[in-house]
C-alpha cells in the first residue's frame, strides 16, 4: 500500500487537493509507529473527520482518503518544500516510537505568528493532523521526495529521537520547469556555435590559401578532434547527474579540482574571447556591406574594414550584448532559435548560388562549377599576406598548413553548448550524446562538401581576395548572407557572454578558490559581476581588432578544454572504478586517448610557443589552487588512480622482509598512553615532532593512534570525532601520517589488537612509538606498571622495534637548535636502529649542529683498543661518522664513587625499600599472587638486588658521561621472566634517573644496515 505515495512523490509533482476546502495553512503531522499500521487523521475539517486505523489502513491507502468527497493525495511538493531537523541521532532505531513530521504552509506560518496562535493551530483554529506509519524514518524521508537524488546533500539520519520533530515548511506549488528535448536543447545550441563567423567569412580563403585536398585534410584533422572529444564527453555525461559548469563540472570531478578549474578558468577566458572574436566577426560583416558606415572612412570593396571602426563598432556592440544579458538567461533562451533560421537560410542561399552561378563573365572571378577550376584549386597556394590577409609580397605574415589549423579549428568549436544546458533537459544523458554527435558530424559533412564546392565554383585569386565570396554567389541577393552573418554572429556572441560567466560562477560557488569569492551567486539568482568581467574582457579584446590574432587565442583555449576532457575519459575508463558505468556504451580508453593526443598535437601544429604559454598559464593555475585553494574531494579519477598504485605496489612487494636497503621507519606512534594530557589534546605535540625526526626529508608514513577505554557499540561516534580531530591536529602539524582510533575494555587488549592487525603486507608499522609513564608513581597509577610491561612484551612478541622517550616535554621543535652531542650506549645487538636513528636525528634542523658519540659497554677482562678499533671499522663501512668510546663495567663498590654519584644511590636505595616492603608485603599475606600471564610470581632476592645494581652501574655511567648530551640512546632492556610488573618499572625508573632527555631503544634482532652497496 506504499506503492501510490512511492508512486507520486517520484513523479515530482505539487501536492495537491482536488476540491477540497483545506487551505494552504492546513498541518499534515506524519509519525511512525511501532505496530505497524498506517494512519491518517485530520483535525476537524468541514466535511467530518475522518480517521483509519489498524487493518483498514489498506484499504484506505487504496481507495484514498475522501475529503469533500475529493481524493486527496498525500505528497508533498519536491521542490518547494524545505527541511528543518534538529538534534536526529544517527545511531537511533528506526523502530521505535517514531515522532512527527509536520508540514506548514510559510506564509500561514508567519500569520499565525502575527496572530499569537501556534502552528499546530489550523484553518479555523483546531489542529489538524495525520499520521502515517511507516516502517522506518527512511522510507518517509524516500516518499516525502527530501532525499537528495545526487548524493551531495548532507546524509539523512536514519531514524529521529524519542520525542523529536522534524518540521516540513512547505511554500506555494511551484510550476515545473520547462525541459527541452534533443533536438532544441542540444541540437540546435549546438549547431548554432558551431556554424559561426569563420565559415562565412574566412572558409573561402583558406580553401584558397590550402587548396581542396589540404583543406579536406584541414577539416577531417578537426573534425576527428572534435568528433573524439564528443565521444569522451558523452561518456562522461552519461555516468550520472550533472550540475552547472559544463566542461568544468566534467573536468573537475574526474581529474579534482586543482585541474577542473585550471582548465576551466582557461576556458572561461576561451569563451570571454570567443565572444570577442564574434563581435568582430559581426561588424566586420556590417561595414563590408555597408562601406558608408564607415566612421573614419569608408570601405572599399576589397579592402578590409579600417581598425578603428572595427573598435568603436565593437564596443558599442559588446556593451548592448551585455545589457541583454543582464535582462537574465530566460530572454535570450526566447530568441536563441530564432538566430538559427537566418544561418540555414543563408547557407541555402549559397549553394543555390553556387549552382547558378553564372560563367559568362570570367574576369568576375566566379567561374560557375568547373572541373578546370577544381583542378587549379587543388594544390595549396602558400604565400605572404597582409595583415588583412590580402595576398602581398611584401607583407609580414606568411601562412602555412599550421597557421590554417589554428584559424578554421573555432569553425568546429561550440560542442559544449548542450552539456551547458543539462539542467534544461528532459533527459540528460539521451539527449547530450545524441544531440551534440548528431551537430558534429551535420557540421563537418557541411565543411566537406563546402570545400569542394568552393575550390570549383571561382579562381583561386577569387578566393583569395574577396573575404566575403560567400555573399558575393549568394542567390538571390548578397544581402541575405550578410544578415545571416550578422545574426548568427550575434546569436553566437551573446552565448559566449551568457555562458562564460556562469561558467565563472559556477567556478567560484563551488568555494574552492577564495579569490574567486567576488563573483559567487545564488543558485536562481544571474551572475551580474561575472558578467561585467567577462565584458571587460571581451572588450579588451575587440581593441585588439584584428581577428586573425584573436583565433588562435581562442583555438588554444579550446583544446586545452577538449583535451581535459578526452584525459579525464581516458582516466575513468582505463581505471575502471566500479562506479563508472556510464550509459553511452560506444567508447574506449584508447579513443580518449587519440583524442587527447591529437588535441596536443594540433596545439603544437598551431603554434608551439603560444602552446608552451597556454600550458604554463594553465600550470601556474593549478598551482595557485594546490597552494592558496581550500581542500576538496570530489571523488576523482586521481584518487582511484591512487588506489590502483598502491595495491599494485603492495602487491609488488610481497609478503617477504623488506631488504635493509629498503627499510622506512613507519612509526606507530601512541598518542594519549598515560592520560596526561587534556581531553581536548588529541595527541602530545612533541611526539608529532619526533615522529618528523624519523623519517629522512619527510619521506616516510606515521601511524597515530589511541586506546578509548569501553565498548564500541556504545562509543563508535565518539570514536569517529576523536579520529578527526586526531587527523585534523596531525594535519597542523605537518606531520605525513594517518589517524586511527581503537575503541577496546582496556589499554592493554586495544594494544595488543592494534600491534596484530595494523597495516598491511610490508606496510605494517615497525616501530612503536610511546612516551615513558614518569608520572606512574607520583600519580599513584597503580595499574600502569602491568600495562607498560605488557606493551613491551606485546611488541617483543610481535617483532615490533620500541623507542619510549623519556623527557618528553622537553624534546625540542624544528626551531629550538640543539649543541652538544647524541650519546649512543650500544649494549646489546639491536640491528643497527640505534645507529639508524642518530643518523636520522643528524638530518634534522634541531639536531644538525650534533656530534654523534658511540660508547661501548665492555667487560672488565676485555681489550678496549680492538674492541674500538672493530667498532670503528664497522662504522665506517656503514658510511657514519662518530665518536668511539668504549667503557669498561669495572665491579666497583656502588659506596666508592662519593658524592658525584649522590643521586643514583639514593635512587638505588629507594628503590631498594620499595620493592622490600612489596615482598614483605606479599609474605604477610601469605599468598603467592600471579603475574599477567597466569603464572605463578617466583621471588628471587639476589636476582632482583642483581638487576638494581646492573641499572645503577649503567645510570652512574650515563650521568658521568652524558650529563651535558642533547639526547641519549640506550638499549631497551626486556622484561624479566617471572618478575612483578612493578619491580621492571623500578628498575627503568633506576635507569633514567636525572636524565634530562633519553629514547629506550629496542631493535628487531635482524639487520637494518647494510655495509654493501
Amino acid at each position: 500500500f506504499f506503492f501510490p505515495l512511492i508512486r507520486e512523490s517520484l513523479d515530482l509533482r505539487s501536492h495537491q487537493i482536488s476540491n477540497s476546502p483545506i487551505s494552504d495553512s492546513a498541518e499534515i503531522s506524519v509519525s511512525l509507529l511501532k505496530e505497524g499500521s498506517v494512519q491518517i487523521r485530520r483535525g476537524e475539517m468541514d466535511s467530518g473527520d475522518i480517521e483509519e486505523a489498524g487493518g483498514n489502513g489498506e484499504e484506505e491507502f487504496r481507495s484514498g482518503p475522501r475529503l469533500g468527497g475529493s481524493k486527496y493525495r498525500p505528497v508533498v511538493a519536491h521542490d518547494s518544500a524545505v527541511v528543518e531537523m534538529s538534534s536526529i541521532d544517527p545511531g537511533s532505531s528506526s523502530s521505535s516510537t517514531l515522532k512527527n513530521i509536520k508540514v506548514v504552509a510559510p506564509g500561514d506560518v508567519g500569520a499565525n505568528a502575527r496572530e499569537g496562535t501556534s502552528p499546530e493551530d489550523g484553518v479555523n483554529g483546531h489542529q489538524k493532523e495525520s499520521k502515517l506509519e511507516l516502517f522506518g524514518f527512511d522510507s518517509l524521508v524516500n516518499i516525502l521526495g527530501l532525499k537528495s537524488m545526487t548524493g551531495e546533500q548532507i546524509p539523512t539520519p536514519s531514524s529521529p529521537r524519542d520525542g523529536e520533530e522534524i518540521s516540513i515548511t512547505q511554500g506555494h506549488p511551484q510550476p515545473p520547469a520547462l525541459k527541452m528535448g534533443t533536438m532544441m536543447g542540444v541540437f540546435v545550441p549546438c549547431l548554432q556555435n558551431i556554424l559561426g563567423i569563420i565559415y562565412y567569412i574566412r572558409f573561402t580563403w583558406i580553401v584558397g590559401m590550402a587548396g581542396i585536398g589540404q583543406g579536406l585534410v584541414l577539416v577531417l584533422l578537426c573534425g576527428l578532434c572534435t568528433f573524439l572529444t564528443t565521444i569522451s564527453l558523452s561518456a562522461i555525461a552519461t555516468n550520472g547527474a550533472m550540475k552547472g559548469g559544463g566542461p568544468y563540472y566534467l573536468i573537475g570531478r574526474a581529474l579534482g579540482p586543482e585541474v577542473g578549474i585550471s582548465i576551466g578558468l582557461c576556458f572561461f577566458l576561451g569563451n570571454a574571447v570567443a565572444g570577442a572574436l564574434y563581435v568582430l566577426g559581426a561588424v566586420e560583416t556590417f561595414l563590408k556591406a555597408f562601406p558608408a558606415a564607415g566612421i573614419f572612412r569608408a570601405t572599399g570593396a576589397i579592402q578590409s574594414p579600417n581598425e578603428h571602426d572595427l573598435q568603436v563598432y565593437g564596443i558599442v556592440v559588446t556593451i548592448l550584448l551585455c545589457f541583454i544579458v543582464f535582462g537574465g538567461v530566460k530572454m535570450i533562451n526566447r530568441v536563441a532559435p530564432a538566430f538559427l533560421v537566418p544561418v540555414l537560410l543563408s547557407i541555402f542561399c549559397i549553394f543555390i548560388g553556387i549552382f547558378l552561378a553564372k560563367t559568362d563573365d570570367p574576369d568576375t572571378g566566379i567561374t560557375g562549377l568547373r572541373l578546370k577550376s577544381f583542378k587549379d584549386n587543388w594544390g595549396s597556394a602558400y604565400q605572404m599576406t597582409n595583415d588583412a590577409g590580402i595576398p602581398d609580397p611584401t607583407g609580414g605574415t606568411y601562412w602555412s598548413f599550421n597557421e590554417l589549423v589554428g584559424l578554421f579549428f573555432p569553425a568546429v568549436t561550440g560542442i559544449m553548448a548542450g552539456s551547458n544546458r543539462s539542467a534544461s533537459l528532459k533527459d540528460t544523458q539521451r539527449s547530450i550524446p545524441v544531440g551534440t554527435l548528431a551537430a558534429t558530424l551535420t557540421t563537418t559533412a557541411l565543411y566537406l562538401i563546402s570545400v569542394l564546392f568552393f575550390g570549383a565554383v571561382a579562381t583561386r585569386n577569387k578566393l583569395l581576395t574577396d573575404r566575403l565570396l560567400t555573399a558575393t554567389i549568394a542567390w538571390p541577393f548578397p544581402t541575405i548572407v550578410h544578415v545571416g552573418i550578422i545574426l548568427s554572429t550575434l546569436g553566437a556572441a551573446l552565448q559566449s557572454l551568457t555562458g562564460a560567466p556562469r561558467l565563472l560562477a559556477a567556478i567560484a560557488n563551488d568555494d574552492i578558490l577564495p579569490v574567486l569569492n567576488y563573483f559567487k551567486v545564488a543558485d536562481t539568482s544571474e551572475p551580474h559581476v561575472a558578467t561585467l568581467f567577462t565584458a571587460f574582457i571581451c572588450i579588451g579584446c575587440v581593441v585588439i581588432g584584428n581577428l586573425d590574432l584573436i583565433t588562435p587565442t581562442v583555438t588554444m583555449f579550446y583544446l586545452l578544454c577538449y583535451s581535459g576532457v578526452n584525459l579525464s575519459c581516458f582516466l575513468l575508463d582505463l581505471l575502471d572504478a566500479p562506479s563508472w558505468r556510464p550509459r553511452w556504451k560506444y567508447h574506449h580508453w584508447s579513443l580518449s586517448f587519440v583524442g587527447a593526443s591529437l588535441c596536443i598535437v594540433i596545439m603544437f601544429l598551431i603554434s608551439w610557443w603560444f602552446t608552451v604559454v597556454a600550458i604554463a598559464l594553465a600550470s601556474l593555475i593549478y598551482k595557485y589552487v594546490g597552494l592558496k585553494g581550500k581542500a576538496g574531494d570530489w571523488g576523482d579519477g586521481f584518487k582511484s588512480a591512487y588506489f590502483q598504485l598502491a595495491l599494485r605496489s603492495l602487491r609488488s612487494l610481497g609478503a617477504n622482509q623488506v631488504h635493509p636497503k629498503n627499510w622506512y621507519p613507519i612509526p606507530l606512534v601512541f598518542c594519549r598512553p598515560w592520560g596526561q594530557l587534556p581531553e581536548n589534546v588529541p595527541c602530545h605535540p612533541k611526539l608529532a615532532d619526533f615522529a618528523n625526526c624519523m623519517k629522512k626529508k619527510g619521506r616516510g608514513m606515521s601511524i597515530f593512534f589511541s586506546i578509548l577505554d569501553g565498548d564500541y557499540y556504545e562509543c563508535a561516534e565518539e570514536a569517529k570525532e576523536a579520529c578527526k580531530q586526531l587527523a585534523t591536529y596531525i594535519e597542523y602539524k605537518r606531520c605525513e601520517g594517518v589517524a586511527e582510533i581503537v575503541v577496546a575494555p582496556n589499554m592493554t587488549e586495544g594494544f595488543r589488537g592494534i600491534v596484530q592487525t595494523m597495516g598491511l603486507g610490508n606496510l605494517k608499522p615497525n616501530i612503536v612509538v610511546m612516551r615513558y609513564p614518569e608520572i606512574w608513581r607520583r600519580e599513584n597509577l597503580t595499574e600502569i606498571p602491568s600495562t607498560f610491561v605488557g606493551i613491551i612484551n606485546d611488541c617483543i612478541t610481535a617483532n615490533k622495534a620500541v623507542v619510549i622517550i623519556k623527557g618528553l616535554d622537553e624534546w625540542p621543535n624544528e626551531y629550538q637548535r640543539q649543541y652538544g652531542t647524541i650519546d649512543l650506549y650500544w649494549i646489546v645487538r639491536d640491528g643497527g636502529l640505534m645507529l639508524l636513528l642518530s643518523q636520522l636525528l643528524l638530518t634534522k634542523e634541531s639536531f644538525e649542529s650534533c656530534k654523534i658519540q658511540l660508547f661501548c659497554i665492555a667487560e672488565e677482562d676485555s681489550d678496549a683498543e680492538a674492541l674500538k678499533a672493530d667498532v670503528k671499522k664497522f662504522l665506517y663501512d656503514l658510511r657514519m661518522q662518530a665518536e668511539v668510546i668504549v667503557v669498561t663495567m669495572k665491579s666497583w663498590d656502588i659506596r666508592s664513587e662519593g658524592n658525584s654519584q649522590e643521586d643514583s644511590l639514593e635512587a638505588f636505595d629507594a628503590a631498594q625499600r620499595r620493592i622490600s616492603d612489596y615482598l614483605g608485603e606479599i609474605k604477610r599475606q601469605g599468598s603467592n599472587p600471579l603475574l599477567a600471564n597466569g603464572k605463578p610470581m617466583v621471588v628471587n632476592e639476589q636476582q632482583v638486588e642483581k638487576f638494581l645494581y646492573t641499572m645503577l652501574k649503567l645510570n652512574s655511567t650515563i650521568l658521568s658521561y652524558s650529563r651535558m648530551a642533547a639526547v641519549v640512546l640506550v638499549s631497551l632492556p626486556p622484561p624479566p621472566l617471572n618478575h612483578p610488573a612493578y619491580f621492571y618499572m623500578e628498575y627503568m625508573d633506576l635507569l633514567v634517573e636525572n636524565v634530562p632527555r633519553m629514547l629506550i631503544v629496542r631493535g628487531y634482532h635482524r639487520d637494518l644496515v647494510t655495509l654493501f652497496t
